[in-house]
């Protein structure tokens, strides 16, 4: 019996050994496999919604006459041959017009050559469509003129002088350039209708091609080995849609390289042998509660008791803001890796304010002393909040709750957390019909984007939720937003983004949670580990990374 329970022991002890040493090898050698939350709805720049899984691949495969580098928000070249500045003559002294230079040479996958025809094209095309799920806005917004002037010269004339023009339009996914031939041989372009094949099929300059996009499995990338740059070091495969177990698992097991990763990831990946989880920095993606100040007539779900001008008061989006609690979420959820921001204008984006006021601690007193003044304390309510299931979204929805509820048991919080295409869906519409929401901003490198759409009251979320409702100043916070996006001088310019946080604190539209901090898991095998928050999620480019 002793000897059988020793060899028995030896060769428990030789598999232990052999799988050990097989994690440690590497494993899909040759290609890049990273484990994505979410599939892609399209692959076109002309109808990609900012922040949708389509973005992730359509860094990959398209360029953009300028990028974000690997570190910072630095602009690097990209099919143009030099960032344009008033100092090298390619901006106008009225910043009004901008001249790039397009590089020679460069071939689309299609075999084309890239010429100025298609840069133009490519922005004249998105406008063109002007699809409602796209990102038209970005360039007809503030492009009044586009002009070919040589083979390699593109010029663009704008409606007044834009100090975000370059960091939020030109290195925008709906600015990526498109193959003219490509596009015409396959339903050219026709305005409010979306191109079938563009949004299967890739027509770019990118480091990497298409191979096959695999409906609810996978993504393959080739590389492009007529790349103008430096050639990607691997191919890419993207695996869709897996739960954050499954990705957590496949990692740790080393069937994933790299894999979408949140703070409430770390518990199960910090320490795993083989795994490297990347933190520092934070996302430039505040997690927040929307408000909807422009709730349709019977629209609620019934449990709801509030009435439709609920939010209207300035006093209930205050309390909902100081009831919250912070650290719950911050040290739970988030693990710790995060931190609070007074609104939607992230830390580490110019024209932020370290001194402006911050809610940021759970404050019961005063969210009491403002329920009890509009009226609701004694009486309470019900208000639904939807968001995602399965997520940090789901977690600060439920931290919403408890803070609530555990506050006044007159006060009913009705989480709602659904599939994401269920909340894409009722997210989409215009009017909303919630009352609340959880969700997060898409990421910019300038202060402009951030205040226009998430603040302004004409901006494209003021317009949706209604803000003008319930802004006690409308005007002055369009004038400041507006003056902002022109000034030039940076510190006339960081002055007027100092008085808006404080107004905005003052007379708040969104409930920020927290803004999460940069965490990315990968194996150590993994080799020129570079990441970014301004690159679309998960905030990689493939090109950059062997093994």
């Amino acid at each position: 019996m002793q000897k059988l329970l020793i060899i028995t022991q030896t060769i428990l002890l030789g598999i232990f050994l052999s799988v050990g040493a097989q994690a440690q090898a590497v494993k899909n050698p040759g290609i890049l496999v990273h484990a994505a939350d979410d599939e892609a709805t399209t692959l076109d720049p002309a109808q990609v919604e900012a922040g949708e899984g389509g973005e992730t691949v359509i860094l990959q495969v398209y360029d953009r006459l300028l990028e974000f580098g690997p570190s910072g928000p630095q602009l690097i070249p990209g099919l143009a041959s030099t960032v344009p500045t008033i100092a090298n003559g390619m901006i106008s002294e009225d910043g009004m017009t901008y001249t790039f230079k397009i590089r020679e040479g460069v071939v689309f996958h299609d075999g084309t050559d890239l010429t100025a025809d298609d840069v133009k094209f490519s922005w004249d095309r998105i406008v063109e469509m002007d699809l409602p799920e796209g990102q038209a806005g970005v360039i007809a917004d503030i492009v009044t003129d586009t002009k070919v002037i040589d083979d390699y010269t593109f010029q663009v004339t704008l409606s007044g002088p834009s100090a975000s023009f370059l960091n939020s339009t030109v290195v925008s996914m709906a600015a990526s350039i498109v193959s003219q031939d490509a596009v015409m041989a396959n339903g050219g372009v026709v305005a409010g209708e979306p191109n079938e094949y563009m949004a299967q099929n890739v027509a770019g300059t990118g480091p990497y091609k298409l191979k096959a996009w695999n409906r609810g499995e996978n993504i393959l990338l080739d590389i492009n080995e007529n790349y103008w740059g430096e050639n990607a070091k691997l191919a890419a495969r993207i695996e869709i849609g897996a739960e954050p177990d499954v990705r957590v698992l496949g990692l740790r097991a080393g069937n994933y390289d790299t894999i979408e990763t949140d703070p409430s990831f770390v518990a199960d990946i910090e320490g795993a042998d083989g795994v490297t989880l990347h933190t520092g920095g934070l996302l430039l993606e505040p997690i927040h509660v929307g408000f909807n100040l422009n709730i349709p007539e019977g629209s609620l779900p019934k449990e709801d008791t509030i009435p439709t001008d609920f939010f209207h008061d300035p006093r209930i989006r205050q309390a909902f803001n100081y009831a919250f609690d912070y650290d719950a979420f911050l040290y739970g959820p988030l693990a710790g890796f995060g931190q609070f921001n007074p609104h939607y204008l992230p830390i580490g984006i110019f024209g932020h304010d370290a001194d402006a006021p911050v809610y940021g601690a759970q404050d019961k007193a005063k969210a009491e002393a403002l329920f009890r003044e509009a009226g609701y304390w004694d009486k309470g309510f019900s208000v639904s909040v939807i968001t995602e299931e399965s997520n940090l979204f789901a977690d600060a929805a439920l931290v919403l709750k408890d803070s609530m509820e555990g506050m006044n048991p007159n006060f009913r919080i009705n989480v709602l957390a659904v599939a994401e295409a269920v909340f894409d869906e009722a997210h989409a519409q215009n009017p909303i019909e919630y009352a609340m929401w959880v969700k997060n901003a898409d990421p910019f490198a300038d202060p402009h984007p951030y205040m226009s759409a998430y603040q302004h009251p004409d901006g494209e979320w003021g317009e949706v939720h209604g803000f003008a409702n319930g802004y006690r100043n409308p005007e002055k916070i369009a004038e400041l937003i507006d003056g902002a996006s022109i000034e030039l001088d940076v510190d006339k310019r960081a002055a007027m983004y100092s008085e808006l946080q404080r107004l905005l604190f003052d007379d708040p539209m969104w409930l920020i949670t927290a803004q999460e901090g940069v965490t990315m898991a990968y194996r150590s095998w993994v080799k020129g580990f570079q990441m970014n928050p301004l690159w679309p999620r998960p905030s990689l480019r493939f090109a950059y990374l062997d093994k």
